[in-house]
């Protein structure tokens, strides 16, 4: 039974930060009806440079928000530079793009900072959680950090006007430009926020998985899973689906297939969801009138 809550908290650790890639993913995918291969590696590159910034003297708590600002701006910059000439190409264009990116960002990762792999500090001390060992303070923190971030972003859209202007922008832009809202700044904004996301994503898994600039394939696929599993159609399902995949692929590892083959597992629950319910668990069935 220990052995069971053990792996339980930590696929539930695991769980928070897929959940923040598939949160990633979803709201660039609502903007522009594709996946973002590249969101791993702008989240890899992101806490490379909180790394250096740690290097350089600066504490982890005042580097978090810094490099959550800088991603910010990355993302702004990339929609607006990148996918803005493009926003009406096929989608073969776009596909191409995102791949092109990945490779930037993952060989530019490796000539600035080379492709060994580095230690990343955890901010939490090592310490049992209430005299236990089925969970760390630095999955528990990773749990925490996530809860709180999604709470603010489901207020952000909710209660206030750029938020609400965000949604309506994704929803239905034709309706939105009749109100004056800008679609491609919300669009814009958009990548911003789903690059930040992706950076709170990498520097909480980084202490875990050690720093090299392939260290979030895995966590990719993973959130794609994540978003899949919940719905492309629903942020708040991608956040369900990415802790249930963290969850059951931790407790598969565990039990069933071992933890060679968890990153099939993925797979086989990607293509299986898309079989079954290609909706998603949490997402809504789009019909287009011919």
């Amino acid at each position: 039974m220990e052995y069971f809550l053990q792996q339980t908290f930590s696929g539930m650790a695991n769980g928070a930060i897929y959940a923040c890639v598939a949160l990633a993913v979803v709201m660039i995918y609502q903007a522009i009806d594709h996946f973002n291969f590249a969101q791993g590696e702008m989240a890899m590159f992101s806490t490379f440079i909180a790394w250096q910034l740690m290097q350089w003297g600066m504490p982890f708590w005042l580097v978090f928000p810094v490099c959550i600002v800088i991603s910010f701006a990355g993302g702004v910059v990339i929609e607006r530079v990148v996918f803005g000439p493009i926003h009406n190409a096929p989608v073969l264009s776009h596909v191409i793009v995102f791949i092109a990116l990945f490779s930037i960002f993952n060989s530019l990762a490796g000539f600035i900072w080379e492709f060994t792999i580095k230690p990343f500090p955890s901010p939490f001390p090592e310490t049992d959680v209430l005299g236990t060992t089925l969970i760390s303070m630095h999955e528990l923190g990773m749990i925490g950090i996530v809860l709180v971030m999604l709470v603010m972003i489901y207020l952000f859209f909710r209660f206030t006007p750029i938020g609400l202007a965000m949604r309506a922008a994704a929803a239905n832009p034709e309706s939105a430009r009749l109100v004056g809202i800008s679609v491609k700044w919300m669009l814009s904004l958009g990548w911003g926020l789903a690059a930040a996301i992706g950076a709170v994503a990498g520097m909480l898994i980084a202490p875990m998985v050690y720093l090299e600039p392939n260290m979030m394939l895995g966590i990719l696929l993973y959130g794609f899973a994540g978003a899949v599993v919940g719905g492309l159609t629903s942020p708040g399902g991608a956040v369900v689906g990415g802790f249930l995949v963290g969850v059951a692929e931790n407790l598969a590892g565990a039990y069933v297939i071992g933890s060679e083959l968890k990153l099939t597992f993925a797979l086989v629950l990607i293509v299986g969801v898309l079989l079954l319910r290609p909706a998603g668990l949490f997402g809504r069935v789009v019909v287009n009138r011919v």
